[in-house]
């Protein structure tokens, strides 16, 4: 087979075996018609997720190719010519190189033999063996020292490549973390040096590894990313699929339940937070009571899956922008949509409040707002019960409270001075506190109060810069003492209960119509919410009456 290519070169990035050779063979491809589509273009039967895309990268195989002008027989009949493919060698040179933060063997010394490996045992296996057999209960996993191997799901008698590893890859590592029975079979391409591994041992080396905690979070999050063709993408009653934020507690997916075929979001805990038993069990039980809240403007709860050593929690899947994503496109939001924001991020607040949960850490990117201009909180997880002593979370520098640098006990007033110093970052900006050193920031919020946000844009109403003022005093007793009074300060500010928005009867209506294809989503919306910024300022609404899918960011 002779691969093509514009320039000559190597294509980079994970293509499928037909975007590399040009066969023309995949679904639509220009050559369907005669040939018929190629069996590497057109699997879905294992998840139905990535439609074709698990084989197109291992298409080697896959039974039945067509390629080099000729239909191909079993995998096993056509590995020989197929190893000498311009694609399947590029492959293998990616995944060489590809993913080297989730490489195994970064964790010991490759100059000289580590002692970890004395407790491990050595282990040869020919081209074509398999090693690893799918519904297996097994404690082991292998590193792979040398050579390459195939991971085959077997389904309904057929057999389904769904991914590929190499050199430095960990097998069955999902299956020490939860000791299920191995959801696919794996067999050697070639001839391969691996090393067993077992759960105790893994258990050792991660005691006295701290850095192998960060190593785990990868490895799971690699295996459930749709980015690698995988099996091992179902945690309980859900399918991960795409990452969709990373934070310094979480990893955030997006998924879909597979029964209800509903989205949702799926924030996995990181294990260097996971498996400290103090956390794990405060975070477990305050997860709990905030899947008891129930607010248009809080994100809904719906569940927790307790797996590979972590904490899953699943959530609804919301469309739009964070705040930080609207100060970065807009430079700052007009006040009068701001106030609008403002007021439901009090109600919402409020309400938690009212039932002992306080955020605690309030910032720009983790409130999100919709298309139809709702407001979401989100990421309740540094949250905890009113009146704890708590310092050993602070929340995000830039909008800690005094009281929570000193590690006083937290109420309510700690979120409202995160309230302040996000509503002046929305109307100016910038933030009211910057410093290179962090010492040095923490210094700012001990010593002064959050500045009239009117000193650097002049179009801000008196009552709003009042308004954010008393939100970021650094005495807890000079701010609102309630969200329920700042939310009050809000309303008189926008006129009446239903925030000053004019009776439909009272305007005239026009209609938009956007035609868009779906790679175009992130910029259109940054245009929209630019116009309804301009607009809202003039006391324009505007309405959307098709959501354009933006991810949620980290949760």
């Amino acid at each position: 087979m002779t691969q093509r290519s514009s320039n000559g070169k190597c294509p980079s990035g994970r293509l499928n075996c037909w975007q590399v050779m040009d066969c023309g063979l995949e679904q639509g491809g220009k050559k369907v018609a005669e040939f018929g589509a190629c069996p590497a273009a057109t699997d879905t039967s294992f998840d139905g997720i990535n439609s074709g895309q698990n084989a197109g990268r291992v298409c080697w195989a896959v039974a039945g190719t067509y390629c080099g002008g000729c239909l191909q027989g079993s995998f096993a009949e056509k590995r020989p010519s197929c190893r000498n493919c311009a694609f399947y060698q590029m492959v293998q040179e990616q995944e060489r190189h590809a993913g080297s933060r989730i490489k195994f063997l970064q964790f010991v010394n490759r100059e000289h033999r580590s002692p970890f490996f004395d407790e491990m045992t050595c282990r040869h296996v020919k081209a074509g063996e398999r090693f690893v057999m799918q519904g297996a209960v097994e404690d082991k996993a292998y590193i792979i020292q040398h050579g390459s191997c195939l991971v085959i799901v077997e389904k309904e008698g057929q057999l389904h490549p769904v991914d590929h590893y190499g050199e430095g890859d960990i097998v069955g590592g999902l299956g020490i973390l939860t000791g299920e029975p191995r959801r696919a079979h794996v067999e050697a391409e070639t001839d391969m040096l691996l090393w067993e591994m077992t759960r105790e041992q893994f258990d050792d080396f991660a005691d006295n590894d701290p850095d192998l905690l960060a190593f785990i979070t990868e490895l799971v999050a690699d295996r459930l990313d749709s980015r690698r063709p995988t099996a091992y993408r179902t945690i309980g009653k859900y399918i991960a699929t795409d990452i969709i934020g990373r934070g310094a507690f979480s990893i955030v997916y997006k998924g879909v339940h597979k029964d209800l075929n509903m989205p949702v979001t799926i924030k996995m805990m990181r294990h260097h937070m996971a498996l400290q038993p103090d956390f794990f069990q405060s975070f477990y039980d305050e997860a709990k009571i905030i899947a008891g809240l129930s607010h248009p403007h809080i994100v809904k709860v719906y569940d927790f899956e307790e797996r590979h050593r972590t904490l899953f929690i699943i959530m609804e899947y919301l469309r739009g922008d964070s705040l930080k994503q609207m100060i970065a496109h807009l430079r700052a939001i007009a006040p009068y949509p701001a106030a609008r924001y403002l007021y439901q991020l009090c109600d919402a607040l409020a309400y938690a409040h009212e039932r002992g949960i306080i955020h605690r850490d309030i910032n720009p990117a983790n409130i999100l707002v919709q298309p139809n201009d709702q407001v979401k909180v989100l990421d309740f997880g540094l949250a905890c019960a009113a009146g704890t002593e708590d310092f050993s979370n602070p929340g995000t520098a830039h909008y800690v409270s005094p009281e929570q640098i000193r590690g006083d006990p937290v109420d309510a007033r700690a979120d409202i001075y995160a309230l302040g110093v996000t509503a002046y970052e929305m109307l100016s900006g910038r933030r009211p506190f910057e410093a290179k050193e962090a010492r040095t920031l923490i210094d700012l919020h001990l010593r002064r109060d959050v500045a009239d946000p009117g000193l650097v844009k002049a179009d801000i109403p008196p009552l709003l810069r009042a308004f954010v003022q008393r939100c970021g005093r650094r005495d807890p007793a000079q701010r609102y003492q309630t969200m329920h009074q700042a939310r009050a300060a809000l309303r008189s500010l926008l006129g009446n209960t239903d925030l000053g928005l004019a009776r439909a009867a009272d305007k005239r209506r026009a209609a938009l119509c956007l035609a868009f294809k779906d790679e175009h989503g992130k910029a259109l919306n940054a245009l929209i919410q630019t116009f309804k910024a301009k607009a809202g300022a003039m006391g324009v609404e505007v309405e959307l009456t098709e959501n354009i899918d933006m991810r949620a960011g980290e949760m």
